[in-house]
């Protein structure tokens, strides 16, 4: 079940750093352009995000069926962060700190 979780929250950190990589959505949160080097590391951040994603989920399931969930996961992260965007977007950058509480919670256990 926590590979599950940590799926989630990688999922939804990489979905936000690829949304914050652009510049529009960038300014919708922080009302200022962003720089082209933090705008490279976001999406960089993203990506990783999504690469561990698959990772938990092919730990959590399978090689087999770890694709398929690690879909559905990415989609579900995907709505909760496009509902989210437009309405609260200072929150939906804020909920990214549940990653390392995930991780610290992880290490106690």
């Amino acid at each position: 079940m926590t590979m599950i979780i940590g799926s989630l929250l990688f999922a939804y950190a990489g979905m936000l750093g690829l949304c914050q990589g652009l510049e529009r959505h960038f300014k919708q949160v922080w009302n200022r352009p962003c720089p082209r080097s933090l705008r490279l590391a976001l999406r960089a951040a993203g990506w990783l995000g999504l690469a561990i994603s698959l990772l938990l989920c092919a730990q959590a399931w399978g090689w087999a069926m770890g694709p398929v969930a690690w879909f559905g996961v990415i989609s579900l992260a995907a709505m909760v962060l496009v509902m989210l965007l437009p309405y609260w977007p200072k929150l939906a950058v804020g909920l990214v700190a549940a990653v390392p509480v995930w991780g610290g919670l992880q290490m106690l256990i």
